[in-house]
């Protein structure tokens, strides 16, 4: 909780030399919207966290995929264990900082010249390093602070800062969206508005159970032990999750989506007319139908990615045989491998249109009604909140049955 104080004040505290209040001469855009939601506020405000963990998820996204035997030493850390983890991770810190530098600088000089107010007071080169000094330095202590939380916390760590960054933006998008639809409606077509929040309302609680009883479904797979489990049966179950994967591929998507955009904020000044730079916009803009539909298909490419990530076929077939254990009706070895590697490919087609399906549908309501474009997020940002909270509620679940255990003993 103090982690996320900590936060919650960084996200108001601006970068030196820099006039916040020119965002609002840009518009919201796509780009702002995300990073904005994400980082608790902290874009609006042009904080010291600005740029969120989102250069750390980039580097880990790069990492993984680089320990695919691409990298033999990366392979080689990915099968040590927890050294091999500690090494991997140490690689991941020092590509965040470069993506972070590179990222910080372009989104500032991008900003700045598209705002008619000038976001840098003083533009210059000194002062764009500087403010990536600084932008990089505060992805850098969120960084920490979300493995602090992995440590000694509930959940995972970055998931989070990115779960408080977007119930720290709750109220204000809550208080735009009443604005837009009431406030700004006119006398006449105000019960419009609120019959617009009425649905809005019924539809986000059916989407919030739908979502939550997905992400906790699960498949039982049967396995049967060659000897007799002392205190136990002879038969026990595999549980693997409808969604394997979890949240982590939104979040990836997301991520991958973001940096592209960021790059071109840097030519959008002097070529903003050319074809390629409007082909460009087109498709890494959360803004268009193209770029909505990108989003999705990264989603559900970095579902099947990540499944076999978290769930590894091989590992678990080895530590099934030296329990002596088996699945009934598979033999041992290749053949339990290649039946949980399939059992996997299904799972993650229905986890992957699951997200897929939430993730785009708001987003394409948004972009052929015209609502607004908190809405559009508002799938990206359910998806990580339910998932988030899950996840708490059941790390705290456990400490607290672990608690019970321990009095019960000393008892």
């Amino acid at each position: 909780m103090g982690i996320l104080v900590i936060y919650a004040l960084g996200s108001q505290v601006t970068v030196p030399g820099v006039n916040a209040k020119a965002l609002t001469s840009i518009g919201q855009t796509g780009l702002i919207s995300f990073m904005d939601t994400v980082s608790g506020g902290g874009l609006s405000n042009y904080s010291i966290f600005s740029m969120g963990v989102s250069p750390y998820i980039t580097a880990q996204i790069v990492i993984q995929l680089l320990q695919m035997d691409i990298v033999p030493k990366l392979t080689e850390w990915s099968k040590q264990g927890e050294v091999g983890r500690r090494k991997s991770n140490q690689v991941t810190r020092y590509l965040t900082i470069v993506l972070a530098f590179i990222q910080s600088i372009g989104i500032t000089a991008g900003f700045n010249a598209l705002s008619s107010m000038g976001l840098v007071k003083n533009p210059g080169t000194g002062t764009f390093v500087v403010i990536g000094i600084i932008l990089t330095g505060g992805t850098m202590l969120l960084t920490w602070m979300g493995e602090q939380i992995t440590d000694r916390g509930l959940g995972n760590g970055i998931t989070m800062i990115i779960f408080a960054g977007i119930i720290a933006r709750l109220p204000a998008g809550v208080q735009q969206l009443y604005k837009d639809q009431v406030v700004n409606a006119g006398a006449g077509n105000q019960w419009k508005g609120w019959i617009f929040l009425a649905v809005l309302l019924i539809a986000v609680l059916v989407i919030i159970a739908f979502v939550t009883y997905v992400q906790q479904a699960n498949r039982k797979i049967p396995i049967r032990y060659t000897r007799r489990v002392v205190g136990g049966g002879s038969e026990s179950f595999l549980p693997l999750k409808i969604n394997v994967a979890g949240v982590i591929p939104v979040i990836f998507a997301s991520s991958f989506i973001v940096m592209p955009s960021t790059i071109l904020l840097i030519f959008q000044q002097n070529h903003s007319e050319d074809h390629w730079f409007q082909v460009l916009q087109n498709v890494f803009s959360m803004q268009t139908t193209t770029g909505a539909i990108l989003y999705t298909v990264l989603i559900i490419l970095f579902t099947f990615f990540y499944a076999f990530v978290q769930v590894n076929p091989e590992k678990v077939s080895e530590n099934l045989q030296k329990q002596g254990s088996y699945i009934p009706s598979v033999w041992p070895g290749k053949a339990t491998e290649k039946y949980l590697s399939q059992m996997l490919m299904k799972l993650s087609t229905v986890g992957s249109l699951f997200l897929g399906l939430v993730a785009l549908l708001p987003q394409l309501a948004t972009n052929l009604w015209g609502l607004p474009q908190s809405i559009g997020l508002g799938g990206t940002s359910l998806l990580i909140v339910v998932q988030a909270a899950i996840e708490m509620n059941r790390q705290l679940s456990g400490l607290l049955m672990k608690r019970e255990y321990v009095g019960f003993i000393r008892d």
